[in-house]
């Protein structure tokens, strides 16, 4: 079933205000007003002294028998004559003065119990001839009641209060026998039905008058009348002349506002029974209180409430005529009234119509809550429209309806807690709705009308009410809107200011809430379009009309309340293929201005809430922001009349001032979620423009040289200047304002890292540097805050700003070479690492590291601190390598070198085992693999003294050759060792003997006088004296002679031996064979010769590679990622799919995919073999190693849809210096294991007691075989004493051991999933449990299991018609830093833009669950500890003299 069942006699019933769908019946009305014959006694042709006292004795005798005062007895009026003259008194008994109290009361309880005689069981009292006949009888009796209810001129308070109990005895009593009785005819029904019209009109139609019977009984006769309406609808359906006369009737009493609360309460109770068969129970409940639940009478048939609510709906015809006081005035009791009264005026005049501008509010919100309850997201709080508990008519005529109606916000501006990042808060729309053309036809003329109430262009409607004016005025541009008549008026009159003296209560401002309400209403009903679905033209004209009007804004710049209630219920306005809805985007831009840059925002509606109207505003700028580079220099066209001053508009001259726009936001904006929104936004317009400048570059009248002064800067909006005016701003705000808060900080850093990377011509490398040194004081300044704020979050913003300073660092390398930054940086990643700068303030004398006690802020912190070190010494500058940026690592290992060898015989079968054991291993410091290699490679034609070294280290592996020279390589073309060039030829000549006396010093040194100095050294002679020391000399003097003359003999005897000369001598051979594992130790200092003390055998640890495991665990480490990895799944999904298998097999063919998904897909990453590709794939089985495919595997699909990156064959790859990341195209659901493919041992401590924990095993493991001398590790002994003694994290965010966890996997596994959708509704139903089969990467664990879907994030992007892409963000909902920018929930992105913001998004979203996990290890962290246990399990345990004995030893071979 559908709205449209309703929709063929809609517009009859909007013909006219008292025709419509009965303008073929007759009324009833004047029957009503002019009283019923059948209600007037006979003893009312008498005086009334006589009347009076023959009903005071009758009607005391009849109450005698009912059993108030003594036991009923049966009545003694047996026949029809004596009960009908009975009643002929009972009747002129009500119509008497209210002093008369006691007899009117007699005749009610007389009445009250003979109608019992329509129940199940009459009561004794009623006389047999009422018990034959009762619904003739009790026709009568309800005729006669209405005597009752006719006011009485002149009485007091007190008197009027007894007849108001009279009254709700009869209404209770109407109403009871209503539900309880069996056996009412249609005759009765109607008899009952006319005379609560006819008491409601008696008492209701007069003007209001405080405190008179009509006031008091005016909520009770309403709700009687509505209920026991409802009950005929169910039992005996009321016949069109009845539904005429009650519209007509309700009209009289438009002035009342308990008349709104009881159609808004019925109208919506009503609605809620209709949602329910029309929709299903899959439906959004439609919550009313219980009370008004209770209306709808049992056992109503679907069609009976169908037909009730669209007849309820409508009686009281157009709401907007609420707001017009000279057409709710126009009634007989009004006109009667002005006649009346002393000074003869207007109708309109009347005070009590001061309290139209609140009824024309609640009318338009009970209105406005339909309309929710059919787009499926019912309102939270629908009190005060369907009571009066919180009202008053002062309040309406102070000037400020709003005030006086407690009911929340407006219509759909009720937003609570958030699901994704800048995620509308309002509930999701029902998928089930209806189309917005059929709630339109419904809603949409009232909706409209009451939406121009007070503005310039006036609408009018059809029919009788129409002004005068619209036909007489001259209507220069009058728009024909549809073949009905309904015409758009441009001519200037507003609705009210025609007619005469309007009171200032009335003055058509004091209805801007009712025509806010209206607004918003409509905002949320074209904001409800579904993808593809039509809206008609006319009505898409009429809306833009109406918002253009709405969003004018007034000469005091305060924020009216019409323009809030736009802003807050269109945020999806701009991202929603509406027909020529740019047309708009100027009056939008208008608004957001006086919203957004004000610190200090004048609202006029205090109900308002200025963080949720700015959310709403950011997000309409968030779909804004592309457009002006997208249609460039299309023109956006004028409509509504009159041109503008500023001559025809293009995209492009917006743009300025939506860059204005954003910055001037973010500098004022104090709301947390905001921030980010507009941080997500600020990036994405930086990228957007150095893209477009990219591929077509824009002259910019400030790119010129010499022209970049503050005021270009400011008036610009190229690139460069928002990259500027982008990297001041943020930094700024992130050291004044940001820091104490872990989201924004963290969305702020994420925003400063992506302008790192965004390529801009003519980057300022001033402004870089100023952004690298701002990042630095913020660490410095989170580091100094005092002990108590030093939290988890606190050094999550701390590990986060020092990713970010490795990201510029990497981007702009040329900062490293100014010496300001480099040492800025520097002492900044001292810190982190020791806890304290070595110069704290200029002029202190610097501390050398021993004199410091090591204190890091934590040792995530620390942590980070070391792997921006790292990052600056071996990335900066050199990333990527010339291989590409797929590994940090070398690729060589043992196998790879010792095939390189000259000793290696050649041959395929090289094992691990085998190339293992010709190396010799040690671990330095307790953190670096040495594996030494002491032979040449084969490529070395120089027999110097060789080592080759594979180097494994927390960051990775690397391969180096060393050579001991003792020349340059330059000088190296000379041999060191000549070839022997034989005996020199002997000389004959023999020369001249001079026999000269052998002296130490000149002879004129004898000349020389001596001085002390030179007697200060003894003689040997003057040492002989002393007894003892001759005795030694003596002793050494004849060791030397015996050795003299032995070795004289030896001489002698040697040459009586050999019968030639002495042999030639010779040079050796040169040395081949050198121990360079020894000498590499020593000359880096790893050996020394004072080392008999045993300290530095602790420094150096040699590895036993015999014991079995260890290639295995060698192969661990290597698998271990310097790098965290991630993957992302990217999935097309077709409309209307809903199985995996359907979207899955998409992506096999292009036909079935969009070009600009193939598009979407190369701007991720770069393709790469998964079996060629050395970094991570998206599968822990084939990442991180180089291997050879099967022909069937290297063979690539062509004419794919993106399958080919399935990971089977091939992947997209994107890496940075810190992160990698793979995207991969999923195309079935994995059945294999999901296990890991790795020991778990990996991540294990091995340690009994311990759990899983951010901390080096030679923490953990006190000193279990060891030396126990204390050690220098780069693993810092923090926290030693509570260790073992608490668990968990302390305040400061320190890790201690001994919290029992799970080990978790060693990386994070946090799933990603990517949805290009054709269909923007299909996001609700994806079949997120079976894709995620198809999304293992072996780092689930060892359970194996599938993540919770709710555990997951979607970024879900749907093509509009435009080109433009809209997001659609969702996260894990307890996560507190999960939803991560660049993009943003709702925010439209171009196709420029698209690939690079996804890619950031997925990065920040791993990156913030890794921040957000306590069990988290960094990668160098996990390589380290991995390094410690290999120390555990395979350490040779040699003293020092041992491992000297075994260096000195042969090499193995």
């Amino acid at each position: 079933m559908n709205l449209g069942v309703f929709n063929r006699v809609n517009y009859n019933a909007k013909e006219s205000e008292s025709g419509g769908m009965y303008s073929e019946w007759a009324s009833l009305t004047s029957l009503i007003q002019n009283g019923n014959e059948e209600s007037q006694s006979v003893l009312g042709k008498f005086p009334m002294g006589s009347g009076k006292e023959v009903a005071m004795a009758v009607v005391k005798q009849l109450a005698a028998n009912l059993g108030f005062a003594q036991a009923a007895e049966p009545s003694p009026l047996t026949t029809d004559r004596e009960v009908q003259w009975c009643m002929e008194v009972i009747c002129f008994g009500m119509s008497l003065p209210l002093n008369e109290h006691d007899t009117i009361r007699d005749c009610v309880h007389v009445y009250c119990e003979w109608l019992s005689a329509l129940h199940p069981v009459p009561k004794v009292s009623v006389p047999r001839p009422v018990c034959e006949d009762p619904n003739l009888y009790a026709r009568k009796m309800i005729c006669h009641f209405h005597n009752l209810f006719v006011p009485r001129k002149g009485e007091g308070a007190d008197t009027i209060n007894r007849q108001a109990v009279l009254c709700h005895r009869v209404l209770r009593t109407l109403q009871h026998l209503a539900q309880v009785s069996t056996s009412l005819t249609r005759e009765t029904w109607e008899a009952l039905l006319l005379f609560l019209l006819a008491i409601n009109d008696t008492l209701l139609a007069p003007p209001t008058i405080k405190d008179d019977v009509g006031d008091q009984l005016c909520e009770r006769v309403l709700s009687v009348l509505f209920e026991v309406w409802l009950l005929a609808c169910a039992r005996c359906f009321p016949s069109p002349p009845l539904w005429k006369t009650f519209r007509e009737t309700c009209m009289n009493w438009r002035h009342r506002i308990a008349l709104i609360e009881q159609w808004n309460r019925v109208n919506l109770a009503l609605t809620a029974r209709l949602l329910e068969f029309m929709y299903g129970p899959s439906f959004p409940e439609l919550k009313i209180p219980e009370e008004d639940a209770q209306l709808i009478p049992v056992g109503m048939s679907n069609d009976c409430i169908a037909q009730s609510w669209f007849r309820f709906l409508h009686c009281l015809g157009n709401p907007a005529n609420l707001c017009r006081p000279a057409v709710v005035s126009q009634t007989q009791k009004f006109l009667q009234f002005a006649i009346t009264s002393e000074n003869v005026i207007d109708p309109c005049q009347h005070p009590c119509l001061a309290a139209l501008p609140l009824i024309f509010l609640k009318a338009i919100k009970g209105i406005a809550g339909q309309v929710d309850a059919f787009l499926g997201i019912p309102k939270a709080s629908l009190i005060g429209l369907t009571s009066s508990r919180t009202t008053s008519v002062s309040a309406a005529s102070s000037g400020n309806p709003s005030s006086a109606l407690n009911s929340g916000p407006s219509s759909a501006s009720s937003l609570s807690s958030m699901v994704s990042l800048g995620g509308d808060s309002r509930p999701p729309l029902a998928p089930a709705r209806p189309k917005c053309n059929s709630i339109l036809h419904m809603f949409g003329e009232w909706l409209f009308e009451a939406a121009h109430i007070g503005s310039e262009v006036v609408y009018y409607g059809k029919g009788p009410v129409q002004r005068n004016e619209a036909s007489v005025n001259k209507r220069p541009s009058s728009l024909q809107l549809d073949s009905r008549k309904a015409s758009l008026s441009l001519s200037q009159p507003g609705s009210l200011t025609d007619e005469a003296d309007i009171p200032p209560a009335l003055t058509i401002d004091k209805y801007e809430a009712g025509r806010a309400e209206a607004l918003g209403a409509l905002c949320c009903i074209f904001c409800a379009k579904k993808t593809g679905e039509e809206i008609l033209p006319v009505y898409l004209a009429r809306f833009y009309l109406a918002l253009q009007q709405g969003l004018h804004i007034n000469e005091n710049r305060e924020c009216s309340e019409t323009l809030a209630s736009i802003l807050l219920n269109s945020a999806d306005l701009f991202r929603l293929d509406l027909d020529g809805v740019q047309v708009l985007l100027p009056h939008f831009i208008d608004a957001l201005e006086i919203v957004l840059p004000e610190k200090e925002l004048k609202l006029k509606s205090p109900s308002v809430l200025k963080t949720e109207l700015r959310r709403a505003s950011i997000h309409l700028l968030l779909s804004m922001l592309v457009l002006p580079l997208h249609f460039q220099n299309l023109t956006i066209k004028e409509f509504g009349g009159g041109s503008s001053e500023r001559g025809p508009l293009t995209f492009a001259q917006l743009k300025p001032r939506l860059m204005n726009l954003l910055i001037n936001a973010l500098q004022v904006e104090s709301d947390p979620q905001n921030a980010q929104m507009l941080l997500g936004g600020l990036l994405l317009s930086v990228q957007d423009s150095a893209i477009a400048e990219e591929v077509e570059p824009v002259t910019q009248p400030d790119t010129c040289l010499g022209s970049d002064s503050t005021s270009n800067i400011l008036s610009s909006d190229s690139a460069h200047a928002l990259f500027v005016r982008a990297t001041y701003l943020v930094c700024h705000r992130l050291i004044s304002s940001w820091k104490t808060d872990l989201n924004v900080s963290l969305a702020a850093l994420e925003l400063l890292a992506g302008l790192a990377r965004i390529h801009i011509r003519e980057t300022d490398a001033l402004e870089c540097k100023r952004a690298v040194k701002w990042l630095c004081d913020y660490i410095v300044y989170q580091c100094s805050r005092p002990p108590p704020a030093h939290s988890k979050d606190l050094h999550s913003t701390i590990v986060a700003a020092f990713q970010c300073a490795a990201v510029w660092l990497v981007a702009h390398p040329y900062l490293l070479e100014d010496k300001e930054c480099l040492t800025t940086v520097l002492e900044v990643v001292e810190l982190g690492i020791s806890g304290s700068k070595s110069q704290r303030k200029p002029g202190e004398p610097i501390r050398m590291k021993d004199e410091k006690e090591l204190k890091p802020a934590s040792m995530r912190v620390r942590d980070a601190a070391e792997a921006l070190l790292t990052i600056i010494l071996e990335q900066v500058g050199y990333f990527p390598s010339p291989c590409g940026a797929e590994s940090l690592w070398s690729l060589l290992d043992e196998v790879a070198l010792l095939r390189h060898c000259n000793s290696w015989p050649g041959g395929d079968h090289l094992s691990r085992e085998m190339a293992v054991d010709r190396f010799r291993y040690f671990v330095v410091e307790n953190s670096t693999v040495l594996a030494l290699l002491e032979e040449p490679l084969g490529n070395d034609q120089d027999p110097q003294p060789t080592v080759t070294v594979l180097i494994r280290g927390p960051f990775g592996r690397h391969a180096w050759t060393m050579q001991l020279r003792h020349l340059p390589r330059h000088k190296s073309g000379t041999k060191y060792h000549a070839p022997n060039p034989g005996r020199p030829v002997p000389m004959a000549d023999v020369g001249v003997s001079h026999d000269v006396k052998h002296r130490y010093f000149p002879e004129n040194v004898d000349r020389i006088p001596q001085c002390k100095v030179d007697r200060s050294i003894p003689s040997m002679e003057s040492l002989l004296m002393d007894p003892n020391v001759a005795a030694e000399h003596a002793h050494l003097s004849q060791l030397v002679e015996q050795q003299t003359a032995l070795e004289t003999a030896a001489g002698q005897q040697r040459c009586k031996e050999t019968d030639g000369p002495f042999p030639e001598c010779t040079p050796p051979p040169a040395c081949h064979e050198f121990q360079t594992a020894r000498l590499f130790l020593s000359h880096f200092g790893f050996l020394s010769l004072d080392a008999a003390s045993g300290n530095v055998g602790s420094r150096l640890t040699a590895l036993n590679t015999s014991l079995d495991g260890f290639c295995h665990d060698l192969e661990v480490l290597d698998n271990m990622s310097s790098r965290t990895c991630d993957t992302v799944h990217v999935f097309y999904v077709r409309a209307g799919q809903k199985t995996a298998e359907e979207i899955l097999s998409n992506v096999q063919s292009e036909s079935t995919v969009s070009p600009h998904f193939l598009e979407f897909l190369q701007s991720l990453g770069w393709s790469v073999n998964v079996f060629q590709h050395p970094g991570w794939t998206g599968h822990i089985s084939t990442s991180w190693k180089v291997t050879q495919p099967t022909s069937e595997q290297a063979r690539a699909p062509s004419n794919h849809g993106g399958s080919a990156y399935n990971g089977d064959s091939q992947v997209l790859y994107w890496a940075d210096a810190s992160s990698e990341i793979a995207f991969v195209v999923p195309t079935q659901c994995s059945e294999h294991d999901v296990s890991p493919q790795f020991d778990s041992s990996s991540e294990s401590t091995n340690v009994s007691g311990q759990g899983w924990f951010e901390r080096s095993i030679s923490e953990s493991t006190g000193n279990v075989g060891r030396s126990t001398e204390k050690t220098r590790t780069l693993s810092l002994d923090l926290d030693k004493p509570s260790a073992l003694s608490s668990a968990g994290t302390n305040g400061s965010g320190r890790r201690h051991a001994g919290a029992v966890r799970h080990s978790p996997p060693p990386h994070s596994n946090t799933k990603v999933l990517v949805f290009w959708t054709e269909s923007f509704e299909d996001q609700l139903q994806f079949p997120l449990a079976d894709l995620l089969r198809a999304t293992t990467t072996g780092l689930e664990g060892g359970s194996g299991r599938v993540p919770d879907e709710r555990d997951c994030f979607l970024i879900c992007l749907h093509a509009l018609a435009s080109g433009l892409l809209r997001v659609k963000l969702q996260g894990p909902a307890g996560g507190r830093t999960s939803l991560a920018t660049p993009l943003v929930d709702g925010m439209v992105v171009s196709r420029r833009a698209l690939g690079s913001m996804v890619r950031q998004t997925a990065l920040n979203m791993c990156r913030r669950r890794r921040l957000d996990n306590d069990s988290y290890q960094p990668p160098h962290l996990r390589r380290r500890i991995k390094v410690q246990e290999l120390v555990q399990k395979y350490r040779c345990q040699l003293s020092y003299p041992e491992l000297l004995t075994y260096l000195f030893s042969d090499p193995p071979t």
